[in-house]
Protein backbone atom coordinates (compact mmCIF):
# COMPACT_ATOMS: atom_id res chain seq x y z
CA UNK A 1 0.00 0.00 0.00
CA UNK A 2 1.49 3.37 -1.01
CA UNK A 3 2.06 6.14 1.54
CA UNK A 4 -0.35 8.35 -0.37
CA UNK A 5 -3.09 5.73 -0.33
CA UNK A 6 -2.46 5.09 3.39
CA UNK A 7 -2.90 8.79 4.09
CA UNK A 8 -6.08 8.85 1.97
CA UNK A 9 -7.38 5.80 3.82
CA UNK A 10 -7.00 7.54 7.19
CA UNK A 11 -8.76 10.63 5.86
CA UNK A 12 -11.63 8.54 4.54
CA UNK A 13 -11.86 6.61 7.81
CA UNK A 14 -12.18 9.85 9.84
CA UNK A 15 -14.73 11.19 7.36
CA UNK A 16 -16.82 8.01 7.61
CA UNK A 17 -16.72 8.16 11.41
CA UNK A 18 -17.90 11.79 11.30
CA UNK A 19 -20.76 10.90 8.96
CA UNK A 20 -21.87 8.00 11.15
CA UNK A 21 -21.78 10.10 14.33
CA UNK A 22 -23.85 12.76 12.56
CA UNK A 23 -26.46 10.11 11.73
CA UNK A 24 -26.03 10.35 7.96
CA UNK A 25 -26.60 7.41 5.63
CA UNK A 26 -25.66 6.48 2.07
CA UNK A 27 -22.00 6.67 2.96
CA UNK A 28 -20.73 5.37 -0.37
CA UNK A 29 -22.28 8.36 -2.13
CA UNK A 30 -20.85 10.72 0.49
CA UNK A 31 -17.36 9.24 0.00
CA UNK A 32 -17.71 9.62 -3.78
CA UNK A 33 -18.67 13.29 -3.48
CA UNK A 34 -16.10 14.16 -0.82
CA UNK A 35 -13.05 12.41 -2.27
CA UNK A 36 -13.99 12.33 -5.98
CA UNK A 37 -13.63 8.58 -6.29
CA UNK A 38 -15.64 6.00 -8.19
CA UNK A 39 -18.54 4.10 -6.66
CA UNK A 40 -16.60 0.79 -6.55
CA UNK A 41 -13.71 2.54 -4.78
CA UNK A 42 -16.10 4.04 -2.21
CA UNK A 43 -17.59 0.61 -1.51
CA UNK A 44 -14.09 -0.87 -1.23
CA UNK A 45 -13.30 1.67 1.48
CA UNK A 46 -16.43 0.76 3.40
CA UNK A 47 -15.75 -2.97 3.01
CA UNK A 48 -12.24 -2.46 4.37
CA UNK A 49 -13.59 -0.66 7.46
CA UNK A 50 -16.16 -3.42 8.02
CA UNK A 51 -13.50 -6.12 7.67
CA UNK A 52 -11.24 -4.33 10.19
CA UNK A 53 -14.08 -4.29 12.74
CA UNK A 54 -14.37 -0.50 12.86
CA UNK A 55 -17.92 -0.31 11.49
CA UNK A 56 -20.82 -2.65 10.76
CA UNK A 57 -23.45 -2.55 8.03
CA UNK A 58 -26.93 -2.12 9.50
CA UNK A 59 -28.98 -1.65 6.32
CA UNK A 60 -28.87 -0.46 2.75
CA UNK A 61 -26.34 2.39 2.77
CA UNK A 62 -26.47 2.43 6.60
CA UNK A 63 -23.52 1.78 8.91
CA UNK A 64 -22.72 2.12 12.59
CA UNK A 65 -19.57 2.18 14.67
CA UNK A 66 -18.77 -1.14 16.30
CA UNK A 67 -18.93 -0.88 20.09
CA UNK A 68 -16.74 -3.00 22.35
CA UNK A 69 -18.47 -2.94 25.74
CA UNK A 70 -17.20 -4.19 29.08
CA UNK A 71 -19.22 -4.07 32.32
CA UNK A 72 -17.35 -4.18 35.63
CA UNK A 73 -18.88 -4.34 39.11
CA UNK A 74 -16.97 -4.07 42.41
CA UNK A 75 -17.72 -4.01 46.11
CA UNK A 76 -16.36 -0.76 47.54
CA UNK A 77 -15.20 -2.30 50.82
CA UNK A 78 -11.44 -2.82 50.49
CA UNK A 79 -11.36 -1.55 46.91
CA UNK A 80 -8.20 0.20 45.65
CA UNK A 81 -8.59 2.47 42.63
CA UNK A 82 -5.06 1.90 41.32
CA UNK A 83 -5.61 -1.86 41.18
CA UNK A 84 -8.95 -1.42 39.41
CA UNK A 85 -7.10 0.65 36.82
CA UNK A 86 -4.04 -1.55 36.35
CA UNK A 87 -5.81 -4.93 36.48
CA UNK A 88 -9.19 -4.22 34.88
CA UNK A 89 -9.37 -1.00 32.85
CA UNK A 90 -5.88 -0.37 31.47
CA UNK A 91 -5.69 -3.78 29.70
CA UNK A 92 -8.79 -2.75 27.71
CA UNK A 93 -7.11 0.45 26.50
CA UNK A 94 -3.60 -0.78 25.74
CA UNK A 95 -3.67 0.15 22.05
CA UNK A 96 -4.49 3.81 22.76
CA UNK A 97 -1.76 6.49 22.54
CA UNK A 98 0.20 7.14 25.74
CA UNK A 99 -1.24 10.64 26.23
CA UNK A 100 -4.82 9.34 26.01
CA UNK A 101 -4.11 6.45 28.37
CA UNK A 102 -2.60 8.93 30.85
CA UNK A 103 -5.82 10.94 30.71
CA UNK A 104 -7.88 7.81 31.31
CA UNK A 105 -5.59 6.78 34.17
CA UNK A 106 -6.13 10.14 35.85
CA UNK A 107 -9.89 10.37 35.25
CA UNK A 108 -10.73 6.79 36.20
CA UNK A 109 -8.67 6.67 39.39
CA UNK A 110 -9.98 10.07 40.52
CA UNK A 111 -13.63 9.12 39.96
CA UNK A 112 -13.28 5.66 41.53
CA UNK A 113 -11.49 7.16 44.54
CA UNK A 114 -14.36 9.64 44.95
CA UNK A 115 -16.76 6.71 45.23
CA UNK A 116 -14.52 4.91 47.73
CA UNK A 117 -13.95 7.94 49.98
CA UNK A 118 -17.11 10.03 49.61
CA UNK A 119 -20.14 8.27 48.14
CA UNK A 120 -21.21 6.02 51.03
CA UNK A 121 -21.98 3.37 48.43
CA UNK A 122 -21.51 -0.39 48.76
CA UNK A 123 -20.85 -0.87 45.05
CA UNK A 124 -19.26 0.87 42.09
CA UNK A 125 -20.17 -0.03 38.52
CA UNK A 126 -17.88 0.80 35.60
CA UNK A 127 -18.93 0.63 31.95
CA UNK A 128 -16.26 0.82 29.23
CA UNK A 129 -17.66 1.56 25.75
CA UNK A 130 -14.96 1.70 23.07
CA UNK A 131 -15.20 2.31 19.33
CA UNK A 132 -12.56 2.95 16.69
CA UNK A 133 -13.32 6.68 17.07
CA UNK A 134 -13.55 7.25 20.83
CA UNK A 135 -13.85 5.69 24.26
CA UNK A 136 -16.52 6.40 26.87
CA UNK A 137 -16.30 5.24 30.47
CA UNK A 138 -18.98 5.69 33.11
CA UNK A 139 -18.48 5.30 36.85
CA UNK A 140 -21.71 4.81 38.84
CA UNK A 141 -22.51 4.35 42.52
CA UNK A 142 -25.60 3.96 44.68
CA UNK A 143 -24.56 6.40 47.39
CA UNK A 144 -25.74 9.70 48.81
CA UNK A 145 -25.22 11.67 45.60
CA UNK A 146 -22.37 14.10 44.95
CA UNK A 147 -24.40 17.30 44.68
CA UNK A 148 -26.44 16.53 47.78
CA UNK A 149 -23.32 15.73 49.79
CA UNK A 150 -21.51 18.93 48.75
CA UNK A 151 -24.62 21.03 49.39
CA UNK A 152 -24.94 19.51 52.86
CA UNK A 153 -21.27 19.96 53.72
CA UNK A 154 -21.16 23.58 52.53
CA UNK A 155 -24.65 24.38 53.89
CA UNK A 156 -26.03 25.31 50.48
CA UNK A 157 -29.76 25.84 50.00
CA UNK A 158 -29.99 24.01 46.66
CA UNK A 159 -28.19 20.99 45.23
CA UNK A 160 -27.65 23.01 42.05
CA UNK A 161 -25.46 25.43 43.98
CA UNK A 162 -22.99 22.57 44.41
CA UNK A 163 -22.37 22.62 40.65
CA UNK A 164 -21.11 26.20 40.88
CA UNK A 165 -18.63 25.11 43.54
CA UNK A 166 -17.45 22.21 41.36
CA UNK A 167 -17.01 24.60 38.44
CA UNK A 168 -14.73 26.81 40.55
CA UNK A 169 -12.56 23.87 41.63
CA UNK A 170 -10.91 23.03 44.97
CA UNK A 171 -14.18 21.84 46.48
CA UNK A 172 -14.13 18.75 48.71
CA UNK A 173 -16.04 17.44 51.70
CA UNK A 174 -12.78 16.03 53.10
CA UNK A 175 -10.14 18.81 52.87
CA UNK A 176 -7.62 16.97 55.05
CA UNK A 177 -7.32 14.11 52.58
CA UNK A 178 -8.38 15.62 49.24
CA UNK A 179 -7.51 18.76 47.24
CA UNK A 180 -10.85 18.94 45.45
CA UNK A 181 -9.10 19.17 42.06
CA UNK A 182 -9.99 15.78 40.56
CA UNK A 183 -13.43 16.61 39.16
CA UNK A 184 -12.35 20.08 38.05
CA UNK A 185 -9.42 18.84 35.97
CA UNK A 186 -11.25 15.75 34.74
CA UNK A 187 -14.08 17.90 33.41
CA UNK A 188 -11.54 19.99 31.49
CA UNK A 189 -9.33 17.24 30.05
CA UNK A 190 -12.04 15.02 28.50
CA UNK A 191 -13.94 15.90 25.32
CA UNK A 192 -17.24 15.30 27.10
CA UNK A 193 -17.78 15.11 30.84
CA UNK A 194 -21.09 14.59 32.58
CA UNK A 195 -22.29 14.12 36.16
CA UNK A 196 -25.87 13.10 36.94
CA UNK A 197 -27.10 12.89 40.52
CA UNK A 198 -30.47 13.43 42.10
CA UNK A 199 -32.36 15.79 39.81
CA UNK A 200 -29.26 17.70 38.73
CA UNK A 201 -27.07 17.28 35.67
CA UNK A 202 -23.68 18.99 35.19
CA UNK A 203 -21.85 18.81 31.88
CA UNK A 204 -18.71 20.23 30.30
CA UNK A 205 -18.12 19.92 26.57
CA UNK A 206 -14.87 20.76 24.77
CA UNK A 207 -16.73 22.00 21.68
CA UNK A 208 -18.35 24.87 23.60
CA UNK A 209 -15.79 25.05 26.45
CA UNK A 210 -18.70 25.88 28.72
CA UNK A 211 -20.23 24.34 31.83
CA UNK A 212 -23.94 23.62 31.84
CA UNK A 213 -26.33 22.76 34.63
CA UNK A 214 -29.81 21.33 34.32
CA UNK A 215 -32.23 20.65 37.13
CA UNK A 216 -35.39 18.60 36.85
CA UNK A 217 -38.60 19.18 38.73
CA UNK A 218 -40.03 15.67 38.41
CA UNK A 219 -39.03 13.43 41.36
CA UNK A 220 -39.58 10.42 39.07
CA UNK A 221 -36.47 11.56 37.13
CA UNK A 222 -34.28 11.56 40.21
CA UNK A 223 -31.09 9.51 39.88
CA UNK A 224 -30.05 7.70 43.03
CA UNK A 225 -26.34 7.94 43.71
CA UNK A 226 -24.02 9.47 41.11
CA UNK A 227 -23.21 8.69 37.50
CA UNK A 228 -20.05 10.18 35.95
CA UNK A 229 -19.56 9.81 32.20
CA UNK A 230 -16.24 10.65 30.52
CA UNK A 231 -15.42 10.51 26.80
CA UNK A 232 -12.42 11.38 24.64
CA UNK A 233 -11.33 10.60 21.09
CA UNK A 234 -8.79 7.82 20.83
CA UNK A 235 -6.63 10.02 18.58
CA UNK A 236 -6.73 13.10 20.83
CA UNK A 237 -3.47 15.08 21.03
CA UNK A 238 -4.42 16.59 24.37
CA UNK A 239 -2.26 15.92 27.43
CA UNK A 240 -2.85 16.26 31.15
CA UNK A 241 -0.02 18.76 31.30
CA UNK A 242 -1.84 21.01 28.81
CA UNK A 243 -4.78 21.30 31.20
CA UNK A 244 -2.65 21.69 34.33
CA UNK A 245 -0.68 24.48 32.64
CA UNK A 246 -3.87 26.30 31.71
CA UNK A 247 -4.85 26.77 35.35
CA UNK A 248 -1.42 27.17 36.93
CA UNK A 249 0.14 30.62 37.08
CA UNK A 250 3.28 29.37 38.83
CA UNK A 251 4.98 27.10 36.30
CA UNK A 252 7.61 25.94 38.78
CA UNK A 253 5.35 24.20 41.28
CA UNK A 254 2.15 24.17 39.17
CA UNK A 255 0.07 25.76 41.88
CA UNK A 256 -3.61 25.61 40.96
CA UNK A 257 -4.49 29.23 41.65
CA UNK A 258 -6.51 30.26 38.61
CA UNK A 259 -10.17 29.50 37.98
CA UNK A 260 -12.81 30.37 35.40
CA UNK A 261 -16.35 30.62 36.78
CA UNK A 262 -19.27 30.49 34.31
CA UNK A 263 -21.66 33.01 35.88
CA UNK A 264 -24.52 31.50 33.89
CA UNK A 265 -24.50 28.58 36.35
CA UNK A 266 -25.81 30.95 39.01
CA UNK A 267 -29.13 31.37 37.20
CA UNK A 268 -31.97 28.87 37.15
CA UNK A 269 -35.11 29.47 35.11
CA UNK A 270 -36.08 33.13 35.35
CA UNK A 271 -33.58 33.99 38.10
CA UNK A 272 -31.82 37.34 37.83
CA UNK A 273 -28.47 38.14 39.42
CA UNK A 274 -29.40 41.22 41.42
CA UNK A 275 -28.65 40.71 45.11
CA UNK A 276 -25.60 40.87 47.35
CA UNK A 277 -26.44 37.43 48.75
CA UNK A 278 -26.15 35.94 45.26
CA UNK A 279 -22.78 37.67 44.80
CA UNK A 280 -21.56 36.38 48.16
CA UNK A 281 -22.56 32.86 47.18
CA UNK A 282 -20.60 33.26 43.96
CA UNK A 283 -17.57 34.55 45.87
CA UNK A 284 -17.59 31.70 48.37
CA UNK A 285 -14.12 30.08 48.47
CA UNK A 286 -12.82 32.44 45.78
CA UNK A 287 -10.12 33.51 48.22
CA UNK A 288 -8.41 30.17 47.49
CA UNK A 289 -7.36 31.53 44.10
CA UNK A 290 -5.17 34.42 43.04
CA UNK A 291 -6.64 34.85 39.56
CA UNK A 292 -10.40 34.61 39.04
CA UNK A 293 -11.99 34.92 35.60
CA UNK A 294 -15.74 35.53 35.69
CA UNK A 295 -17.31 34.44 32.41
CA UNK A 296 -20.56 36.34 31.77
CA UNK A 297 -21.38 34.55 28.52
CA UNK A 298 -25.13 33.93 28.38
CA UNK A 299 -25.89 36.42 31.18
CA UNK A 300 -28.24 39.14 29.92
CA UNK A 301 -28.11 41.46 32.91
CA UNK A 302 -26.90 41.88 36.48
CA UNK A 303 -28.07 44.18 39.24
CA UNK A 304 -26.20 47.08 40.82
CA UNK A 305 -25.91 45.38 44.21
CA UNK A 306 -24.61 42.15 42.66
CA UNK A 307 -21.91 44.00 40.72
CA UNK A 308 -21.02 46.27 43.64
CA UNK A 309 -20.49 43.35 46.04
CA UNK A 310 -18.05 41.67 43.64
CA UNK A 311 -16.16 44.50 41.97
CA UNK A 312 -16.05 47.05 44.81
CA UNK A 313 -16.68 45.48 48.23
CA UNK A 314 -14.86 42.17 47.66
CA UNK A 315 -12.17 43.74 45.46
CA UNK A 316 -11.33 46.33 48.14
CA UNK A 317 -11.14 43.67 50.85
CA UNK A 318 -9.03 41.31 48.73
CA UNK A 319 -6.55 43.41 46.73
CA UNK A 320 -4.27 40.41 46.07
CA UNK A 321 -6.98 38.55 44.18
CA UNK A 322 -7.29 39.55 40.54
CA UNK A 323 -10.87 39.40 39.24
CA UNK A 324 -11.29 39.65 35.48
CA UNK A 325 -14.73 39.71 33.79
CA UNK A 326 -14.98 38.33 30.24
CA UNK A 327 -17.71 38.02 27.59
CA UNK A 328 -19.90 40.62 29.27
CA UNK A 329 -22.56 42.33 27.16
CA UNK A 330 -23.14 46.09 27.19
CA UNK A 331 -25.54 46.12 30.16
CA UNK A 332 -23.33 43.89 32.30
CA UNK A 333 -20.22 45.88 31.35
CA UNK A 334 -21.91 49.13 32.42
CA UNK A 335 -22.75 47.70 35.84
CA UNK A 336 -19.20 46.39 36.27
CA UNK A 337 -17.70 49.72 35.22
CA UNK A 338 -19.94 51.59 37.65
CA UNK A 339 -18.81 49.36 40.52
CA UNK A 340 -15.11 49.56 39.63
CA UNK A 341 -15.30 53.36 39.37
CA UNK A 342 -16.74 53.51 42.88
CA UNK A 343 -13.97 51.19 44.04
CA UNK A 344 -11.36 53.54 42.61
CA UNK A 345 -13.03 56.61 44.13
CA UNK A 346 -13.39 55.06 47.59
Amino acid sequence: MSAKFAADLNLVREFVFDEIEAGRGYLAKSIQDRFHVSRPTAHNYLRRFVDSGDISRTGRGQYDLVHEIHELLFLVDGLEEDRVWSEEIDPLLRELPRNVRDIWHYGCTEMINNVIDHANSKIVEILVDKTARSTRISVSDAGIGIFRKIASALKLDDDRHAVVELAKGKVTTDPENHTGEGIFFSSRVFDHYLIISGEVLFTHDKDSDQDWIFGGEDPQEEIRGTVVIMEIRNSSKKTLQDVFDQYATDTEDYRFDKTIVPIRLMTYGDDRLVSRSQAKRLLSRIDRFRHVILDFDGVDAIGQAFADEIFRVFANKNPKIEIVPIQANEQVSRMISRATRKSTDS
